[in-house]
């Protein structure tokens, strides 16, 4: 019998945090590629796009101009997914369950500056944007019918984004959604069974394990999750045990924008190109409720797998069995890890 070799051999691992598990096959990354390619997205912008609808001082769809903003501009969405007006619920049964749901959308601009990316923009104005995540988490979340708010960004047009300008979304609803509700379930029942957080002390092993650690600062690390999906997925974890941004103190706001900007540098390295993810940060429900088994985290799932044009798909086993990735997460972290921390745009010749 073959001594089992992580990097080589087929395995599944057990995601604590939604109940969930992944099938790693490392040795699929051999295969030969012959499926769709994208588009790198390596295009020249403007610093200002007059046709542009976030772009300082435009006009948007609805008639409504934007502010000539310097820094973050934070709007509601003019196409929002959610309504705050509320309605009567109908009559359901077991088989047909339905559940009204009220919400706010809104859009964050991080820079007036049409051709950058949170990589290529300074640390002091990436803590303008935490700490505009801050106030709306903090203004939304205070709404008697909103419990819980996402804040997110999809940065490139493989991952559904139709504007290039830098901004993020930020959506506040009355029920927690579904991926949230599982983690906060996982969450409760390791803080109820062991009095801590689950990712304190998944944290404390990994930072000692070393294989998956990418990056770390004194207040925050990123890790490449040992259950990760995404061939390069990675995920910023405090190092102090709280619930949500606005209990970030000012030396840990900076901290947080430095290593949002290092992550993010690193990936946009991995292929020399702007890199694409959906990124996202969990944090404790605003139900006003006591969470202190919510501990601050925030994903990163990039789809790019072998180079700038291949992507990794989400279908046939994906989509009727369970997750399934290429390559092992310590490759990942190791392949992230050795990345400069200088973008390459930016390099000398």
């Amino acid at each position: 019998m073959q001594v089992f070799d992580n990097n080589e051999h087929p395995h599944r691992r057990y995601n604590p945090l939604t109940g969930e598990w992944v099938l790693v096959s490392p040795h699929r990354s051999k295969r030969p590629w012959q499926g769709q390619k994208e588009a790198a997205a390596n295009t020249a912008l403007p610093e200002y796009d007059p046709e542009c609808y976030l772009c300082a001082g435009n006009l948007r769809s609805n008639g409504v101009r934007n502010d000539q903003y310097t820094d973050v501009f934070v709007f509601d969405n003019d196409f929002p997914s959610l309504l705050t007006d509320a309605v009567t619920t109908p009559d359901t049964s077991s088989l047909f369950q339905l559940k009204p749901e009220r919400g706010i959308n809104k859009v964050i601009c991080f820079s007036p500056k049409h051709n950058l990316t949170i990589p290529e923009m300074e640390v002091s104005a990436l803590v303008k944007v935490a700490e505009a995540w801050k106030q709306q988490y903090r203004e939304l979340g205070s709404k008697d019918y909103i419990n819980h708010v996402q804040i997110f960004e999809n940065k490139g047009s493989v991952m559904g984004c139709s504007n290039p300008h830098p901004h993020g979304q930020i959506w506040a609803q009355s029920s927690l959604p579904t991926l949230v509700e599982k983690t906060q379930a996982s969450l409760l029942a390791y803080y109820e069974k062991n009095g801590k957080s689950l990712l304190a002390d998944y944290l404390t092993e990994e930072l000692a394990k070393k294989e998956r650690v990418v990056i770390e600062n004194d207040h925050f690390a990123v890790v490449v999750p040992f259950w990760a999906t995404w061939p390069y997925e990675t995920m910023i974890i405090s190092k102090r045990h709280f619930g949500n941004i606005t209990e970030m103190t000012e030396e840990e706001t900076q901290a947080f924008a430095e290593i949002l900007k290092r992550i993010t540098v690193k990936y946009d390295n991995l292929f020399e190109t702007s890199f694409p993810y959906s990124s996202g940060i969990h944090q404790t429900p605003t139900d006003g409720k006591p969470h202190p088994e919510w501990h601050f985290h925030m994903h990163f799932y990039p789809p790019l797998l072998r180079s700038a044009s291949v992507k990794k798909f989400m279908v046939g086993y994906e989509m009727m069995a369970e997750a399934q990735r290429d390559i092992s997460p310590e490759k990942s972290a190791d392949i992230l890890r050795g990345l400069s921390e200088v973008h390459y745009k930016t390099k000398t010749p």
